[in-house]
């Protein structure tokens, strides 16, 4: 003789069924295979904190329509292509601190102009090592948020650039220092031997101090003697001998903290 099934039960069984159902129809990101990684996650957070902060601004951030142009101004207010991947990257023949394989990268012209930096400055009896040059936007994802895990979003800001908005992102950039690397990104390379020629000489060969002392205002960061930027000889020149920065040689506006 068939039994009945009781209504309570019948009704947790049809739920059942229906979430079951519910769930191969529309899989959770936890059961997706290619689900974004964490640092994709970071750097949405990083965008919110971004449009937040350029709101209370009025600043507008634009992406620039020539990514790939050898003197394209990336800065607070303009930004590269999302994933944007130079397509010359070349690595370079100079020493670094750390022979890490893709920050020993730039893009070619700048490559080769590097290494004829380096090379006019050792017959000069300088002696520089790089530190960091193409960097991934990946790879400024994690750096920025860092950054700001350890000072916190604003400070972070005034020597870390977001996600998109990095210079070394571009492949034209490259961080340099001392022979010694004593002196690493940090404020005591100014006062170096290095330093001072690197101010007299970058721009024989297309580079440019892209951060100078007393231009914070405009530049949107504090004083980076060891980060040049290329941008070929004859900008480089001019920029140099006006004493002005790269926003100022195109006439921008000055960039926000």
């Amino acid at each position: 003789m068939s039994r009945k099934l009781p209504v309570t039960s019948f009704c947790l069984l049809l739920t059942f069924i229906l979430t079951a159902c519910s769930d191969i129809n529309h899989p959770t990101e936890s059961n997706l295979v290619n689900h974004k990684p964490k640092t994709i996650a970071l750097s949405e957070r990083s965008t919110i904190n971004k449009s937040q902060a350029n709101t209370s601004n009025n600043i507008d951030i634009q992406v620039v329509a020539k990514p790939d142009a050898i003197a394209v101004l990336v800065n607070k207010q303009n930004k590269l292509p999302d994933f944007y991947i130079p397509k010359d990257l070349v690595y370079t023949k100079i020493p670094f601190i750390v022979a890490e394989s893709e920050r020993t990268e730039l893009r070619k012209d700048a490559a080769g102009a590097i290494e004829k930096l380096f090379l006019g400055a050792k017959e000069q009896g300088i002696h520089l090592l790089g530190v960091s040059a193409y960097r991934s936007h990946l790879s400024q994802i994690a750096l920025f948020n860092s950054y700001v895990k350890r000072d916190g979003y604003e400070k972070a800001r005034t020597y870390s650039a977001l996600p998109g908005t990095s210079e070394h992102e571009t492949g034209l950039s490259i961080d340099v220092t001392e022979g010694e690397g004593s002196c690493s990104a940090s404020d005591c390379f100014g006062y170096t031997k290095e330093a001072k020629w690197l101010q007299e000489h970058a721009a024989e060969y297309g580079y440019i101090i892209r951060y100078p002392n007393g231009k914070e205002s405009i530049t949107g960061y504090k004083y980076e003697p060891w980060h040049l930027r290329y941008v070929g000889k004859a900008i480089a020149k001019e920029i140099t001998d006006r004493g002005i920065t790269l926003e100022e040689y195109y006439g921008v506006v000055p960039v926000n903290r």
